[in-house]
């Protein structure tokens, strides 16, 4: 795909509402639909909880290059090492890998087209998806939305 058409199916996909929600399934962390409205900006809200997507370019934590570690926004779970994130050149925050027992996918098959979404273990809070495109040692792209993420420096000394 050339990157001129990736990114005009990128802009398109933002415009399109969001189908599922995150909110659906046991979770150890659960809260009310005004709970979470009232932790997060709507904008975050929109893609934790309702799965929409973020411009892609629009993170910053895109460009974080650090040590450290990428926590779900939604409930401070620490989700993938900075050691496993890579350039993928899609505009969002891509890992190769997430820490062990951190995601759960499911099945999305919006968009006329068969994706795997990735979700935070503990609280359901959408993170993106995963694709078979990535680099070795696993081959996967974790293609994530930058807004359900936190990021913690790894401590110096």
């Amino acid at each position: 795909m050339k990157r001129r058409d990736f990114l005009k199916m990128s802009a398109a996909l933002t415009l399109i509402p969001a189908t599922g929600f995150a909110s659906e399934g046991q979770f150890e962390v659960t809260r009310t639909k005004a709970e979470w409205r009232a932790l997060l900006t709507d904008f975050e809200f929109s893609v934790m909880r309702e799965e929409a997507t973020e411009r892609a370019h629009t993170s910053p934590l895109n460009a974080e290059k650090r040590d450290g570690v990428f926590h779900c926004k939604g409930c401070e779970l620490a989700l993938y090492e900075s050691k496993t994130k890579y350039e993928s050149g899609t505009g969002w925050p891509s890992f190769y890998e997430s820490l062990p027992d951190a995601v759960r996918t499911k099945a999305d098959n919006t968009f006329f087209s068969k994706r795997t979404e990735v979700h935070c273990r503990r609280c359901g809070s959408h993170l993106g998806h995963i694709f078979n495109d990535g680099p070795k040692p696993t081959g996967k792209r974790h293609c994530l939305n930058g807004v359900s993420l936190t990021f913690e420096p790894a401590s110096v000394g």
